[in-house]
């Protein structure tokens, strides 16, 4: 399905988005029972197996050529394999503060890719309200409290494991950035159904050795079966959803555009923090989230036109 409205793309972005930071939040349990090649292996395999009738190339849909396989294989690379283990290593070793201000340059990450790899112009609006998604989630991480008894708050007081974090952390970044880039070359010739699909297979191959050889240690018959249930969730909506999502909004959004969408992940996170798990807004945490949802509305919104007099931010066709 291709779709040619700008409006629904934006909201399939902004979901894309949302859904990542809900489940983001809500599979810690996972990473606290599964090791992390483990559970990306699994959540490959079950993503797999709901996706058996995207994997097939339609009728009307030409062979897939050298390079788009190329593509395809990073796009898994950079995005689900790396992404992954960058992400979750990295937040175990520092705290989830440091990961919300290190995943507040993801905006600026994937407007300056988009500018250096797709030749992409970054409208001055654009600029604007990436700089604006920045600024957000920035004040939201740092108006959380960082309690004590944070998981992670052992991990930070060792210098050497939280700047390794760190840097894992930055990885993810760029990963993030590279896989939104990737992601816009191959709507142009794959359907996004296809494109989550095929990345998932190579996710599924590249996490397979270590999957298997993890699976053969650990004891499954410990694992309860409401956490079966949010594996199975958090598979379905990592592998499946989002990305199919997310891929037909960049059907007709620019890369650097669509960057400002991501602002939704911590939001999201933060959301679900508030309503699953007790936690707490203060004044600060809510400026941040008018801030970041000014700069969607910046983002998304048409300007008025004004004729032949009208301002250069007037003229911005995004």
């Amino acid at each position: 399905m291709r779709i040619h409205s700008k409006p629904l793309a934006f909201f399939y972005l902004a979901l894309s988005m949302s859904l990542v930071g809900a489940y983001v939040a809500l599979s810690k349990p996972l990473a606290a029972t599964f090791p992390v090649l483990l559970l990306a292996w699994l959540r490959f395999g079950i993503g797999g197996v709901a996706m058996l009738g995207w994997i097939r190339r339609p009728a009307a849909e030409p062979p897939l050529p050298a390079r788009a396989k190329g593509l395809l294989f990073l796009e898994s690379f950079f995005g689900n394999f790396l992404f992954t283990l960058c992400m979750i290593t990295g937040v175990s070793l520092t705290s989830a503060v440091t990961a919300s201000v290190t995943m507040a340059t993801i905006p600026a990450a994937i407007a300056l890719l988009s500018w250096l790899v797709l030749k992409e112009r970054i409208s001055l609006r654009v600029m604007i309200a990436i700089s604006l998604a920045v600024l957000g989630i920035v004040l939201l991480a740092f108006a959380k409290p960082e309690a004590s008894a944070h998981p992670g708050a052992a991990a930070s007081a060792d210098p050497v494991r939280h700047g390794l974090g760190q840097l894992l952390l930055v990885g993810a970044v760029l990963c993030e950035a590279i896989y939104a880039v990737i992601g816009k070359k191959l709507t142009s010739s794959l359907s996004p159904k296809r494109i989550a699909a095929l990345i998932n297979l190579w996710g599924f191959v590249l996490t397979l050795p270590f999957g298997l050889y993890l699976a053969w240690h650990f004891d499954f018959a410990q694992v309860p079966l409401a956490t079966w249930l949010l594996l199975v969730g958090y598979a379905l909506a990592a592998c499946m959803v989002t990305v199919w999502l997310w891929m037909t909004g960049l059907q007709v959004v620019p890369a650097s555009q669509s960057a400002v969408f991501t602002v939704m992940l911590p939001l999201s996170t933060a959301l679900v923090g508030v309503v699953f798990l007790g936690e707490t807004l203060n004044g600060l945490q809510m400026l941040a989230f008018a801030i970041a949802v000014s700069s969607l509305a910046l983002a998304t919104l048409p300007l008025p036109q004004r004729g032949r007099g009208q301002t250069f931010l007037q003229r911005d066709p995004d």
